[in-house]
C-alpha cells in the first residue's frame, strides 16, 4: 500500500484532472499529481526526455534502467522501462545483465558501456570521473551527454518518489501510449 494518497483526478483542479486524463491511469502520475502545480510542467518535462533528445533512445533506456538497478525500492522503474528499452531496441540479453547488475556484459557495444559507466558514476557519486567523461566525450556530444544528466537526473528523482512512497506496481504500459521513441 502506498504510503500517500494517489490523486482522484475528481478532487483535484481541472487542469490536473485534464493532464491526468490524457495519460495512462499509471500510479507514477497519480502520485505526481499531489504536486498540483508542478504536475503538469513535469509531464512536458518527462515527454520532452522520452521523445524529443538527440540523445539516442536505446543509450536513454539502458541509462535509466541502470538507475533503477541501482535505486533500492525502484521496481516500479524497472517494470515500466523494460518494456520501453525493448520498444526501442534493447535486447533480452542487455537486459538480463543490466537485471543481474553486469553493465561490462558482452551484451553490450563500447559505446553502451560507456553510457552505462557513466551512469553508474552519477547515480553512485553524483559526478563522472575525468576518464569516463572524456570517453564518453568521444562517442556523444555535449549536447548529448548534458541530456543523459537530465535523463539520469529525472529518473533518480522519480525512483526516489516511487521509494519513499511505496509506490504500488501497475502493469508495464504500452510504449507507444507515453510518447516514448
Amino acid at each position: 500500500m502506498a504510503r500517500l494518497p494517489y490523486v482522484d483526478p475528481e478532487s483535484v483542479s481541472s487542469d490536473v484532472s485534464e493532464a491526468l486524463g490524457r495519460v495512462p491511469p499509471l500510479n507514477i502520475f497519480r502520485m505526481m499529481a499531489n504536486a498540483e502545480t508542478a504536475f503538469r510542467p513535469w509531464l512536458r518535462w518527462g515527454a520532452a526526455l522520452l521523445s524529443e533528445l538527440a540523445l539516442d533512445p536505446l543509450a536513454r533506456e539502458l541509462a535509466i534502467l541502470r538507475v533503477a538497478r541501482l535505486t533500492p525500492h525502484a521496481e516500479y522503474e524497472w517494470v515500466q522501462h523494460v518494456a520501453i528499452a525493448r520498444s526501442v531496441g534493447a535486447t533480452e540479453a542487455q537486459i538480463a545483465a543490466l537485471e543481474r547488475d553486469d553493465p561490462e556484459a558482452e551484451a553490450f557495444s563500447a559505446p553502451e558501456r560507456a553510457v552505462l559507466a557513466f551512469t553508474s558514476e552519477v547515480v553512485r557519486d553524483a559526478r563522472a570521473s575525468d576518464a569516463t567523461l572524456a570517453a564518453l566525450g568521444e562517442i556523444l556530444s555535449p549536447r548529448e551527454i548534458v541530456e543523459l544528466l537530465m535523463v539520469i537526473g529525472q529518473y533518480m528523482m522519480v525512483a526516489r518518489v516511487m521509494a519513499t512512497t511505496h509506490l504500488e506496481l501497475d502493469e508495464p504500459v504500452d510504449p507507444a501510449a507515453l510518447g516514448a521513441r
